[in-house]
């Protein structure tokens, strides 16, 4: 491997690759994260983060993985019942932690790969009066692209709110978080932003953080009324994980410069790249192809089924040999698909050499 580039080796669908000045960011010496200086460092990150976000709210800097803002973004939720709609392994994990969180959980469930039809999320919104419903855009399991403003429409139509797991989506897929209404909206810093993992990014509505103060149990480390409190004095609650902050300071920087319409339109490219990949694999009599179908596809992980007799693990381990970092399948999936992740950093470039070798990998398959 030492004739690979330094970077464009790494396409897990998590965590990402790290662009190595980003990496030396975090050498930076400490300061004091209760004086002018780290409020000034806040206050940058938070101003990137609003635009990646595309809102004018504060934006909360959680030392927790997304795993962590999920859980925030429930205990923070009005009184009530929560609507988890679950169609892969992330999208389960939201309901569960609804239901660790001793919430009542009507669960609406659609196949692995498939998005939950409109109508029948309207029917069960229709059944009985729900607080909030759970979904995630960009489902990392299993590649499939929810349309959270249509679902966060039907939410508000039903007097419920709408609480978005975009883990795989911001930085990488259009999200509106203002113009689209969205009242809680999470990720992680390890996916299309392309930074270490250890942080989580969240915006919660104006409306969400009004009714907040008279829900009970939120809490003490996540608890978003002291999030909010403490972001508008460009402070955390908690200590914040500071070398880590000064990897997004330089990455949300060189994010700001290009713009984040340029960043989502990058992503859609290597989408289109993977997908016309797929369609030559299968001219050459090799019957790899989407789990989701066209139109419900993640602009930053593609998930694919494998032909029949071919494991994961294999192709996984062939992949490697040459050089390149895949994802296997997750949950019930993990032996039949295989998953690349197409984001952060990454561009057109990077990726045809890691599509040229899984093309390899499969070729030599018995």
């Amino acid at each position: 491997m030492s004739d690979r580039p330094a970077f464009g080796t790494f396409f897990l669908p998590g965590p990402t690759e790290v662009r190595p000045e980003v990496l030396a960011a975090m050498l930076r010496p400490m300061i004091p994260h209760r004086g002018s200086a780290y409020e000034a460092l806040q206050r940058r990150i938070v101003a990137g983060l609003q635009h990646v976000f595309r809102t004018h709210r504060p934006v909360y800097l959680m030392t927790a993985s997304a795993t962590g803002a999920m859980e925030a973004a429930i205990r923070g939720a009005p009184e009530g019942p929560i609507l988890a709609l679950v169609n892969g392994a992330f999208s389960e994990r939201f309901a569960r932690i609804a239901q660790s969180c001793d919430r009542q959980t009507r669960v609406l469930t659609a196949p692995p790969g498939a998005t939950h039809p409109l109508a029948l999320v309207e029917a069960a919104l229709a059944e009985r009066s729900f607080a909030a419903v759970t979904v995630v855009h960009s489902e990392t399991s299993t590649g499939v692209l929810t349309d959270i403003r249509a679902i966060t429409e039907l939410a508000h139509r039903h007097g419920a709110m709408c609480l978005v797991d975009s883990v795989t989506g911001i930085a990488g897929t259009p999200v509106e978080t203002d113009a689209w209404g969205l009242d809680f909206v999470l990720t992680g810093s390890q996916k299309a932003l392309a930074l270490p993992p250890g942080l989580a990014f969240a915006v919660a509505s104006e409306s969400y953080i009004l009714q907040s103060p008279a829900t009970p149990h939120r809490g003490r480390y996540l608890d978003v009324v002291e999030f909010e409190e403490y972001a508008l004095r460009s402070q955390t609650p908690n200590t914040p994980a500071l070398s880590l902050l000064y990897a997004a300071d330089v990455q949300l920087e060189t994010i700001v410069q290009t713009g984040i319409e340029a960043r989502w339109a990058r992503h859609a490219a290597m989408q289109a790249e993977t997908t016309a990949w797929v369609h030559a694999l299968q001219a050459e009599g090799i019957p790899v192809a989407f789990l989701p179908r066209e139109g419900e596809r993640s602009h930053t992980v593609s998930a694919l089924t494998l032909p029949a007799g071919l494991r994961s693990a294999d192709v996984v381990q062939r992949v490697a040999e040459m050089g390149f970092v895949i994802g296997g399948g997750y949950g019930a999936l993990k032996d039949s698909t295989i998953r690349i992740g197409h984001m952060g950093d990454h561009t057109l470039e990077t990726l045809r050499p890691c599509l040229a070798a899984v093309r390899q990998a499969l070729r030599s398959a018995p």
